[in-house]
């Protein structure tokens, strides 16, 4: 039921998009995403803003430390100037590491605040962790097998792909990538902002299913990351002993 819920809200907040939104395309860690915007809403004021706009040329001084540079790009990221702007597409031109994660969500919030004022209306910012192209956001999903300790057959693995690149194709998807492991494979997809995302992978699941019911019914989704294996098994062991609780609480 929360499961329901939660792709409802996706669904109808993808829907309700204005024209006016912006997507981050790369790909960068969620947990870097949360540290930028958690850090930014800490030290950003206007008279830090100020200081950083002055000091913004200790962007490219090697000796100055990368936690001062990502002080300086959080906050000059929200002045309304074009030479805020000029400066961190410079320097993102030559950031690495940490810091070019850093520096790419700073240019975008620095776009988005020259588009409001040029504009002069809110812009909305869409971010995920498998990044965006266009107007369509990748998603990495698994579909579990209904024998866990085994592998799919050639002829399931074939069936698989092929009802995978038809669903997309009817809803202007894009396949990239399927990988066949013991007891689930996985997949990388672009999925148009507004595709019925549950319905797409939930037709994908049926159409196989009448071929020898090889999938479970319930699938992962995700835009985040790509899980590992390891994190793959640990929540489909989780989700396994939930059912089996639920299933004593039933039988009391």
């Amino acid at each position: 039921m929360e499961e329901d819920i939660f792709y409802e809200n996706i669904q109808k907040a993808l829907e309700n998009l204005p024209d006016n939104f912006s997507i981050l395309e790369e790909q960068i860690d969620m947990e870097v995403q949360w540290q930028y915007f958690e850090f930014s809403g800490k030290i950003r004021t206007p008279e830090f803003s100020e200081e950083c706009f002055r000091e913004r040329e200790q962007l490219f001084d090697p000796a100055v430390g990368n936690e001062r540079k990502k002080e300086i790009l959080s906050g000059i990221d929200n002045i309304d100037d074009v030479a805020a702007f000029r400066t961190i597409e410079k320097f993102l031109q030559s950031a690495g590491g940490e810091l070019k994660s850093w520096a790419t969500l700073a240019f975008q919030e620095s776009r988005m605040l020259l588009q409001s004022s040029l504009l002069d209306e809110q812009q909305i910012f869409i971010s995920t962790g498998l990044g965006v192209k266009g107007h369509k956001l990748r998603y990495f999903t698994v579909f579990i097998n209904q024998q866990q300790q085994e592998m799919l057959t050639s002829t399931q693995r074939k069936l698989l792909k092929d009802e995978l690149i038809f669903e997309l194709k009817k809803c202007d998807g894009e396949f990239e990538v399927i990988d066949f492991m013991e007891g689930f494979s996985t997949a990388q997809v672009m999925l148009p902002l507004k595709a019925d995302i549950k319905q797409v992978f939930r037709n994908i699941v049926d159409e196989c299913n009448q071929y020898g019911h090889f999938l479970k019914e319930d699938f992962m989704i995700t835009n985040v990351k790509v899980l590992t294996r390891g994190e793959i098994i640990q929540f489909l062991e989780e989700n396994r002993k939930q059912d089996n609780h639920e299933l004593e609480e039933e039988s009391d």
